[in-house]
């Protein structure tokens, strides 16, 4: 007597589920739509995913510009490859308003463009293959959230510099009693952040690279702080870029600017690391290494003693291919030539000569000889 259960040699499903009974088309159709949106929802994601992802950066080289020193530089025709990339130096505060952007404190934004021309020149830098960036600080003068307390005009201030050259790089050149002052940078920190993500939301990502003094023992210890209070804030660092130039009597004695320079990188890609895992970032040494920058003082440095050559940018360059770098980089283009000839050997360095025996642009060739990136 059946009492329900499955019935003998049956499939153990409800009648209208058995292939060929009445029902068993709509269970296909069912099924059959389901796999399809299923795929139209995987294409869709699929599509979202590719359109906003961040294609990988190259490593790259990018001269500084010093915007007003006179003679003016020519980035807007860039002689070769090499000089493309260009990172223009330096925004600081006003002095007489402490929240507003200055070109070096002698030009207004507006003045830059009206007496040197300087929008007109990046757009032609840009129709003509090339890409800019934008540095903020500098050794001389007053970095914007030094001066400028109020967060919300900080804000504002980097903004209306990233708006207005439209720069998809920018870098901040931390140094001297803007790098002492840590209330300064917790509000640098803090806008930075802000400034990346309200970029991030409208679709146009931020690389942010910090530069920073170093010894031939690595970063300082205001320069790891820097570091940590932008991680702490949220930035995310394209890198941390050292100014491997100016040692002093932190160069040992018989130690070269080369292996001084070496000895540099290799010590703040240390401290890095473990700054990064310290914020709960565990980057293995590859990785380290992508997020450093170098940038060494072509020539005659400010510290007289300390002479970078040719040589030493070639084999600096071999370096950091070695070490697959994120970005080299060198002060400056405007110094990337000769001394005008019948001139005496410069006792220190100047801004507009390297000082030492060379070709025109011999050290951004050989510095940029490894690296193919491009600016974002």
């Amino acid at each position: 007597m059946a009492t329900g259960g499955k019935r003998p040699g049956g499939s153990g499903l409800p009648q209208e589920f058995v292939a060929g009974r009445p029902g068993s088309r709509s269970l296909r159709r069912l099924l059959f739509a389901a796999s399809f949106a299923l795929v139209i929802v995987l294409v869709i994601i699929g599509i979202f995913l590719w359109r906003n992802q961040t294609a990988p950066t190259q490593p790259w080289f990018a001269g500084y510009v010093d915007a007003t020193v006179s003679p003016q530089y020519p980035f807007a025709t860039p002689a070769s490859d090499t000089s493309r990339n260009v990172v223009l130096s330096f925004i600081v505060a006003d002095p007489a308003n402490p929240c507003v952007p200055h070109w070096g404190t002698e030009y207004s934004l507006d003045d830059a463009d009206t007496l040197l021309g300087l929008d007109t020149k990046i757009a032609l830098l840009r129709k003509n293959g090339g890409h800019p960036a934008v540095s903020f600080g500098g050794a001389s003068n007053t970095e914007l959230a030094t001066s400028c307390i109020d967060e919300p005009s900080l804000l504002g201030a980097y903004s209306s510099v990233v708006d207005r050259y439209q720069v998809n790089t920018v870098d901040f050149d931390i140094e001297g009693d803007n790098l002492a002052d840590t209330a300064a940078g917790v509000r640098r920190a803090k806008a930075v952040a802000q400034l990346q993500q309200e970029r991030s939301g409208r679709g146009k990502p931020l690389d942010v690279w910090l530069t920073l003094p170093v010894s031939p023992h690595g970063m300082t210890d205001p320069g790891v702080a820097e570091v940590e209070t932008m991680l702490r804030a949220g930035v995310d660092l394209a890198g941390v870029n050292i100014m491997t130039m100016n040692y002093g009597d932190s160069r040992l004695p018989g130690q070269s600017m080369l292996q001084a320079s070496e000895d540099a990188a290799v010590a703040t890609q240390s401290q890095l690391g473990i700054i990064y895992q310290r914020a709960g970032q565990d980057l293995d040494s590859q990785a380290v290494w992508a997020k450093i920058g170098l940038t060494p003082m072509i020539g005659i440095n400010e510290i007289s003693t300390d002479i970078f050559e040719l040589d030493d940018a070639k084999a600096f360059a071999d370096f950091a291919a070695a070490n697959h770098v994120g970005r080299m980089s060198m002060w400056s283009d405007n110094r990337d030539t000769p001394c005008p000839a019948g001139t005496a050997t410069p006792a220190v360095a100047t801004h507009v000569c390297s000082g030492v025996a060379q070709e025109a642009g011999a050290f951004g060739a050989a510095l940029a000889a490894p690296f193919k990136g491009t600016l974002k």
